[in-house]
């Protein structure tokens, strides 16, 4: 598999962390689910809020693709990573869906429900093993890899680095060269830093809205596809143009309250005017639905008795019109 390098600063300082390791490799508790068939594509493109017919076009297929699966309310369910396995537009369209493991069970049910009598196949891969990938430079990615089903760009941003999917057991020094295992941890902490969301802590099912999670600009939605699940209110609010609150990194001073900080924990002004809820965390970094208006504000959150400052930050990588 032929695989093109591009790395980020933050990526590359992240990679220099793990001891001059060529690659840092974060193994992910995320599942694999395969969706299989002559009509994969076309069965999760009513599901999706990207464009999943790019997955089975011809020319420059993409290789991965970011989406939310959302409620009849456009409410978030399920944030998803779909991978192209199969190589061309003549074999059977192969489609793996990566998603949080602790809704495999659901998500195999809501696809069940909607499958009908479409020619396709769902069954989780318990065989395969799902990481994340940081390169030191753009040379520490080898230019072929034979022993992975697939090793591609984050879809999401840059500054996630790579998705490389292989058999469970597989020899990661083997696929890339001088590579270290690193600390799940870490991986975390990257994304909370650079206000990534994943799984269901980030985007409780029912509750986050795709366009107030960042979804457009991480790759995520396709505003001309057609009719989807919840596509109403995501359209509608596209068109408004008015989105007042977004996902952001935020930061806390140390040290924290040792019983930590309570996901959906509010979010003050120093006046006191509400400005968002807590998600969640890992440390002193976070990450957090808040009211744009109050971003530059100096924010707090009050535990029992105690009042924990904490402050937020816009990402680099966001567009930058978007920052502003």
């Amino acid at each position: 598999m032929l695989v093109r390098a591009i790395t980020a600063p933050g990526l590359r300082r992240l990679c220099r962390g793990r001891r001059g390791a060529a690659a840092a490799c974060f193994p992910l508790g995320r599942a694999l689910l395969g969706v299989r068939g002559a009509e994969a594509a076309v069965f999760l493109q009513g599901l999706l809020t990207n464009d999943v017919t790019q997955l089975v076009g011809a020319g420059d297929a993409p290789p991965a693709l970011y989406a939310h699966a959302l409620n009849v309310q456009g409410r978030c369910l399920y944030d998803v990573i779909l991978y192209r396995l199969h190589g061309s537009t003549a074999e059977e369209p192969h489609i793996l869906l990566e998603c949080d493991s602790s809704i495999l069970d659901s998500i195999q049910k809501h696809l069940k429900l909607y499958k009908i009598r479409r020619k396709v196949t769902i069954s989780p891969c318990p065989d395969l093993s799902l990481w994340a990938v940081i390169p030191e430079d753009t040379s520490s990615l080898p230019k072929r890899v034979d022993q992975a089903l697939l090793l591609t760009p984050d879809p999401r941003a840059e500054v996630m680095g790579w998705r490389l999917i292989a058999k469970k057991g597989a020899n990661l020094s083997e696929i890339i060269p001088g590579s270290q295992i690193g600390d799940v941890q870490d991986y975390h902490r990257h994304r909370y830093k650079q206000g990534i969301p994943e799984g269901v802590k980030d985007l409780p099912p029912g509750v986050a809205l795709p366009l107030e999670s960042n979804l457009a600009f991480m790759n995520g939605i396709s505003f001309t596809k057609g009719c989807y699940i919840g596509q109403e209110l995501t359209a509608r609010t596209h068109h408004m143009g008015v989105i007042r609150k977004r996902l952001l990194p935020v930061t806390f001073p140390a040290p924290l309250p040792s019983t930590g900080i309570p996901e959906g924990a509010e979010i003050l002004t120093e006046s006191g005017k509400r400005a968002g809820k807590f998600r969640a965390g890992g440390g002193e970094l976070g990450i957090a639905l808040l009211r744009l208006a109050h971003v530059n504000e100096p924010l707090c959150i009050h535990l029992g008795g105690d009042t924990v400052k904490l402050s937020a930050s816009t990402p680099e990588w966001w567009p930058k019109a978007a920052a502003k």
